[in-house]
């Protein structure tokens, strides 16, 4: 089964560099209407789905990394 649209979007959204503060936040609302703290519960869980790699390796093992580090530190 491949992922869905949205998820796609979530994953291409990752790949992108925002230029300021909060510009990241206003893409998730704006272009995939979605508030920000369940973009992030999206993509979390996302993280975790085998499929998610396969369609995106380098995006999803460097936020895999990320997030590793940042639950390492609490």
């Amino acid at each position: 089964m491949e992922l869905g649209t949205r998820e796609k979007s979530i994953l291409a959204l990752e790949r992108r560099s925002f230029a300021g503060p909060g510009a990241k936040e206003r893409a998730i609302r704006e272009e995939l209407d979605l508030a920000p703290v369940r973009y992030y519960q999206l993509l979390n869980a996302l993280l975790d789905d085998e499929r998610a790699l396969a369609h995106d390796p380098v995006t999803v093992n460097r936020l895999r990394r990320v997030r590793d580090r940042h639950r390492s530190s609490r």
